[in-house]
């Protein structure tokens, strides 16, 4: 029977038979054109110049997935004004440590892309890195007094001093002017607002990173070629099957020392190819996007902030509605949503049948008890593809009163695959973030899953090397490279005033951004807007 299974398994999957002998052999190969992958080779390039690297890209173009400033909320995750990252307890408190987590990690990022813009490897941060106020907005009782709370228990960490919180119409009024007018007057409202927030064209981070490693000889891009197959060798090297999209198809085989499956929504299904156990449960769960977008000189004139709300119930986290400021190929537009969509394609530029075709008998059972948990999941999203233009409006102009139709157009964004994985209580857990899965001998490695992904792309490419190069990353010559290029490598910035202000101020300079000194606690606190 076992047999019999394997033999339709093989027949129903690309790559089931033994590939060619390898043409070649690398000693990195990335799958994936996107801003992990480009943050994964320039690390290793830099840590061994040496080293031969191929990066094997589907589209014809890099940066065309989740990683297009189209694609994504462009937001700097730094948990100024996410409010999901700040859970209120049983006992009615706010859980700050998701929000130092993320915060400590674009901090990473920001000191990684800060270094490749002194190695003249980034250019002219303005491209890709903007200063956008991050603000939280919320109406009712019950969200104004979550959000003082929230502000409160922020001001334990430094690293969120500086943050302004008011309840004043007038100041209010004065940070987002948009979303003041045509407001009731009476209507209870707060607001914090944190000046360094950041709008990111990540998509602009990644052609530039990858166009500098690909000025290295021993660097190859591929673009149009569809990885097919991954087998493991007997001296525990791969052989990845890849087929050349542009030329019919054509197959070829490359031998890897060394393999990152950073291929976003695409990645589960490749993972699986692997045949590793570390892969066994993992399943996917696939939410897309809309958003409705306008370039009316005059409104976006007048929105200076990604403007973050509450979510729905149910809805994750991706989901959470905003008024965003956005910079893209150096023009300023206003996008606001996202309105979830739903499809069983993995990446934007798909097949309907990915979700199908990632099913099997390890994680039947996880997708399963994960869908019977999430029901509140599934209704929102029923809620949410039933929705018309006009019920969109609506929803923007709780956010922005006076907006007339004319002004917003509904444009697609990205797909994200939230991960599912086993659980020994629940059978299955629906997963959000992100989620590094390696091999034992540290040979191969998969990223999985989506939000806040692309900010946190330096430090989660950090823990790939820690996971995968574990004798490497203890050498000196590895460390004292690391803290070149993350100057806090092995630090935590929260409550350290002297460093945070240090970090903050080199990387803002190079990124020619607002810096803000952290303030003491008891000063912070006297600096805030009531």
């Amino acid at each position: 029977m076992k047999k019999f299974l394997l033999m339709l398994v093989c027949l129903s999957v690309v790559g089931c038979s033994k590939p060619n002998a390898p043409e070649k052999t690398v000693d990195v190969l990335l799958i994936g054109g996107g801003i992990m992958s480009a943050s994964l080779g320039t690390y290793l390039n830099e840590l061994e110049p040496s080293w031969s690297i191929d990066i094997y890209e589907r589209l014809d173009k890099v940066a065309e997935e989740s990683s297009n400033a189209w694609n994504n909320a462009g937001t700097g995750h730094s948990a100024f004004c996410e409010l999901n990252y700040t859970p209120e307890t049983a006992d009615g408190g706010i859980d700050i440590s998701k929000a130092v987590a993320v915060n400590e990690q674009f901090e990473i990022s920001k000191q990684f892309w800060a270094y490749q813009v002194d190695r003249k490897v980034l250019n002219n941060p303005k491209t890709f890195i903007n200063n956008v106020p991050h603000m939280s907005f919320v109406w009712g009782d019950e969200n104004v007094e979550f959000l003082k709370k929230r502000h409160a228990a922020l001001q334990h960490s430094s690293l969120f001093r500086g943050m302004e919180y008011s309840e004043d119409h007038a100041q209010i009024q004065k940070w987002v002017p948009l979303v003041m007018e045509g407001r009731a007057a009476d209507q209870k409202i707060a607001a914090t607002r944190m000046s360094i927030g950041t709008d990111v064209n990540f998509g602009e981070i990644t052609r530039q990173l990858v166009g500098s490693l690909t000025r290295n000889d021993n660097v190859k891009l591929h673009v149009q070629h569809e990885v097919r197959d991954i087998v493991r060798n007997a001296d525990n090297t791969w052989t990845v099957v890849v087929a050349d999209l542009a030329n019919k198809g054509v197959e070829t085989s490359v031998k890897a020392r060394f393999v990152f499956i950073g291929a976003g929504g695409g990645a589960l299904k490749l993972l699986q190819k692997s045949g590793i156990p570390e892969a066994d449960g993992y399943a996917g769960f696939p939410v897309g996007g809309q958003f409705l977008v306008t370039r009316n000189p005059e409104v976006v004139a007048r929105h200076k902030a990604k403007l973050y709300g509450k979510a729905s119930v149910g809805a994750p986290p991706m989901s959470v509605p905003h008024l965003d400021t956005r910079v893209i190929d150096g023009k300023e537009v206003l996008l606001f949503g996202p309105f979830a969509t739903f499809s069983t394609k993995f990446l934007k530029h798909g097949s309907l049948l990915d979700m199908f075709s990632a099913l099997t008998t390890h994680n039947i059972l996880p997708m399963t008890h994960a869908g019977i948990d999430n029901l509140d999941l599934s209704t929102y999203l029923m809620g949410q593809l039933m929705l018309s233009m006009d019920e969109r409006m609506a929803s923007l102009r709780e956010y922005f009163p006076e907006a007339k139709n004319e002004d917003w157009s509904l444009i697609n964004a990205g797909q994200r695959v939230q991960v599912i994985k086993k659980d020994a209580e629940k059978g299955g857990v629906l997963q959000f973030g992100t989620e590094v899965v390696a091999s034992a001998d540290g040979t191969i490695a998969a990223l999985l899953g989506a939000s806040p992904g692309a900010s946190t792309a330096a430090p989660i490419m950090l823990s790939v090397l820690e996971k995968t190069f574990k004798d490497r990353i203890k050498t000196p010559e590895w460390q004292a490279r690391l803290k070149e290029i993350v100057p806090s490598y092995g630090r935590k910035l929260n409550n350290d005033l002297e460093l945070t202000n240090q970090v903050r101020e080199w990387s803002s300079s190079r990124l020619q951004l607002t810096y803000v000194p952290v303030l003491p606690e008891d000063v912070a606190q006297a600096a805030v807007v009531h």
